[in-house]
């Protein structure tokens, strides 16, 4: 798969080079155009050296081969994106100035375009810059919205460049086939947080690696995704979804109900507390004797939906130690009417919480198959395509 990436003449043109690192690492092909004057921030020759393809700066070089290099990338690339993309490029590429080779390639392009703004506060606040951000969007590009932070200027302001996490996501996204284009997808994820007294509570050792992930490929197919994930996570978390934040059982069953009736998959992979404590102590709870903590169950979430579902599909998890573990996930589908379970179990190698990899059983109503050990990413792809019934 191939991307371009346009370099301008912005000072956060070095933070490209990282951009560039992460594309190759994905098995990506990259091909680098910088402007004339972004060459004063960055050499050609580092991002050479990268992707192994000669950088283009000039529309008529000299010392490549004869092939109208613009039309020849243009035809190549399946998707091209400009980061950093300074106020002056932005405006060119808005109304269809093609002078330099970056701008004549973007021209030429018809695959999916992103742009990165990078730039002083002032400059981005403009009117000017902010309608030609608007008029990149009409024509269908994507704007990838600068971050607030300390320019290179003096200023604080919005400006700063998006992260880099930000930037891969936004641009490997769009490599992905759409079969999901207008459904909507709610993913729960991350561990409930039961409050004992202010100190202390109950919790489990949910990541939330697999929720995250599930919320990405749906967002790579082409959802509209909604994350419902614990307040404490330090995941990065995917660009462009929608994110509410949880701490208990109650928080994540108010959130599961405001989204679920709009929702056309939920994907509940969110590790529930299944007790809190029947009462809750204002202060803390002193050290002494034995302590005897009188729990109550919560409320059942899964179950809820399942019983309350119209065409919605929904999808449930199911973490088991017991050798039986399918007749036990086969029995949790039929109760809590599920359209697919994903068993796992904690005993088997490289399955389970924190970690990258997993190995799961899919369970519908016509059979159970079970997965080999692989990554949650490919997992998640997997289940979500299983869910939803794509290719």
């Amino acid at each position: 798969m191939s991307v371009i990436l346009g370099v301008t003449s912005s000072i956060a043109a070095y933070k490209s080079l990282d951009l560039v690192s992460r594309l190759l690492k994905r098995g990506l092909d990259v091909e680098v155009i910088m402007s004339e004057n972004a060459t004063n921030f960055v050499s050609p020759e580092a991002f050479s050296a990268l992707t192994k393809h000669k950088t283009s700066v000039l529309t008529f070089d000299k010392n490549i081969n004869y092939d109208v290099k613009h039309i020849s990338l243009a035809q190549k690339a399946e998707v091209f994106a400009i980061v950093p993309a300074t106020a002056n490029v932005i405006a060119k590429v808005a109304h269809g100035i093609s002078d330099d080779m970056l701008t004549t390639t973007f021209l030429a392009c018809d695959c999916p375009k992103i742009i990165a703004p990078a730039m002083n506060t002032k400059m981005y606040e403009n009117p000017i810059t902010k309608d030609n951000l608007k008029l990149c969007q009409k024509y269908g590009m994507k704007i990838i919205e600068p971050a607030v932070g300390h320019l290179a200027c003096g200023d604080v302001g919005k400006g700063h460049l998006a992260s880099l996490d930000d930037l891969e996501d936004a641009i490997v996204s769009e490599l992905y086939p759409k079969p999901l284009a207008h459904k909507k997808i709610v993913v729960t994820a991350g561990a409930t947080k039961e409050k004992i007294d202010p100190v202390r509570f109950i919790t489990n050792y949910s990541s939330g690696k697999m929720g995250v992930s599930l919320a990405r490929a749906a967002k790579y197919l082409g959802a509209d995704v909604t994350l419902l994930i614990n307040k404490d996570t330090n995941l990065v978390l995917p660009y462009g979804i929608k994110v509410a934040y949880f701490e208990s059982v109650d928080d994540l069953f108010e959130l599961s109900k405001a989204n679920f009736e709009k929702a056309d998959g939920f994907v509940m992979c969110a590790a529930v507390s299944d007790y809190k404590v029947k009462t809750y102590s204002d202060e803390k709870i002193k050290k002494g004797g034995e302590l005897h903590l009188e729990l109550e169950k919560t409320v059942d979430i899964l179950e809820y939906l399942g019983k309350h579902k119209g065409n919605q599909k929904l999808c449930g998890f199911a973490m088991e130690t017991a050798r039986d573990d399918l007749k036990l996930a086969r029995d949790k589908f039929k109760r809590k009417h599920c359209d697919l379970l994903v068993l796992n179990n904690l005993k088997e190698e490289g399955a389970g919480f924190r970690g990258d990899t997993n190995v799961v059983t899919l369970i519908d109503e016509k059979k159970d198959e079970k997965l080999p050990l692989g990554s949650k990413s490919e997992l998640a792809f997997e289940i979500i395509r299983r869910l939803m019934g794509v290719e």
